[in-house]
């Protein structure tokens, strides 16, 4: 089983929150249901949350992740809080830019750059 198995490295900058993804491939469900997780864990309790995303380790991720990465948007907005993502690699950004989630995602080249726009 891979239940304990961390999908990301966390950890705190002043009140933001950098959650780094683990995973070289983001495309099975039972991992992206777990990131999804972990993230909802870390968020439940925040009242406006801080969340920087970083993808310096991931190379693929699949249609799922990306849905992942839409709900929790939503969930975030709707707590008034805001999400950056950065370390995104150019094929996984091509993606972004294809379905066009560059417009909804504010994404940054390096995590200082995230952790300056909040």
């Amino acid at each position: 089983m891979h239940e304990n198995t961390p999908r990301l490295t966390v950890t705190n900058e002043g009140d933001v929150i950098v959650a780094e993804l683990v995973d070289k491939k983001i495309l099975d469900e039972v991992a992206i249901t777990q990131i999804h997780e972990q993230l909802a864990a870390l968020l439940g309790p925040v009242a406006a949350p801080k969340l920087v995303m970083d993808f310096a380790r991931v190379a693929h991720m699949s249609s799922s992740a990306l849905g992942m990465l839409i709900t929790l948007h939503k969930r975030i907005r709707e707590k008034q809080g805001e999400l950056r993502l950065c370390g995104i690699s150019p094929s996984i950004y091509e993606v972004f830019v294809i379905t066009r989630l560059n417009e909804i995602f504010q994404i940054s080249k390096t995590r200082p750059e995230a952790l300056a726009s909040l």
